[in-house]
């Protein structure tokens, strides 16, 4: 876990934790567009968003990358909750002086602090971009016909109950019922990932911290339990009470082949909140930010308002 000892560029909180972060794109001080990316669960700030270099030196854009608390380099926040992922991004824009306003890209579980923004602090956000978001099975508004008979709900369910009550029990069981192998048990497996997906992870790094011998560590399996119920547990609001305008600029991209969080989920969303721009890829998976050419049209659809030609957003919303 991170402290303040690493070699990293890191910022130091209210409370004495230390964030560290790296930087890309353009220089700051050149830069029309700043955004900030969440990484999502069991990564970091060395994520891999890849944007060609010629676009993003053609709009101008400064990408802010950090290691959530707990997460690669960062110290660990015993606190965590969804307010206060929503703070420490804000303290990381204020205190390398993005200014006051940026933009948002949200990963995979990245999504629940980008939405936590919205809700806190929407004057200070541009624009959003949600990839592959997962879903909360608590939101009141999720239709239930559609969750009752979802195994995932299940699952989440019982790993929030073990998780509060019996954190020693559940640490056993992941590493002797879900890891029998010292490899990650979501690299290369069909149950999570489409085709795509599985020639994704033929080039990338996967997922490191989700392996038998980093979850041993107890550290990191608090920090991800902690994010896990940070994430799925009660919220004190969801993303039909936000007020989302067309001037938002809020956007979703999802796969339809998602096996992780169902395409049918991120609909419902769009029922209650119709001005949100989506994007459905119809061959897409859950590691849809790393196929080819989507990153560029994250970019342009989200600082240019360009309708996508090769990704068009879904119109007809049939669950």
């Amino acid at each position: 876990m991170g402290d303040s000892s690493t070699n990293s560029n890191r910022v130091k909180l209210p409370d004495g934790r230390f964030l560290a972060y790296r930087e890309s794109g353009v220089p700051k001080e050149e830069a029309k567009y700043k955004i900030i990316l969440v990484h999502g669960f069991g990564s970091s700030k060395d994520m891999n968003f890849s944007a060609s270099k010629e676009l993003i030196e053609e709009l101008g854009v400064y990408f802010l990358f950090y290691d959530r608390s707990g997460y690669g380099e960062s110290d660990s926040n015993t606190k965590r909750s969804l307010a206060s992922e929503v703070d420490d991004i804000a303290e990381l824009a204020d205190q390398l002086e993005i200014g006051p306003k940026f933009y948002l890209i949200g990963i995979s579980m990245g999504s629940y602090p980008t939405w936590g923004c919205l809700k806190h602090i929407p004057h200070r956000l541009s624009g959003v971009a949600f990839v592959a978001p997962v879903v909360n099975y608590q939101w009141p508004s999720l239709p239930k016909k559609l969750i009752k008979k979802d195994y995932r709900r299940d699952i989440l369910k019982w790993c929030l109950r073990i998780s509060k009550f019996a954190p020693g029990l559940l640490h056993w069981w992941v590493i002797q019922k879900v890891f029998p192998s010292t490899s990650s048990v979501f690299e290369s497996n069909p149950v999570y990932f489409n085709s795509q997906d599985m020639e994704v992870l033929k080039r990338i790094t996967g997922f490191p911290m989700l392996t038998k011998d980093k979850l041993q560590e107890r550290e990191v399996f608090d920090t991800l339990r902690d994010d896990f119920v940070a994430c799925f547990g009660q919220w004190d609001f969801e993303p039909a009470d936000l007020n989302i305008t067309q001037e938002s600029s809020v956007h979703i991209w999802h796969g339809k082949e998602d096996k992780v969080v169902p395409f049918q989920l991120q609909r419902t969303i769009l029922q209650n909140q119709p001005l949100i721009n989506y994007h459905e890829i119809p061959q897409g998976g859950h590691l849809i930010v790393h196929y080819d050419g989507i990153c560029d049209s994250i970019l342009r659809a989200l600082l240019l308002g360009e309708e996508q030609t090769l990704y068009k957003p879904i119109l007809q919303l049939n669950i």
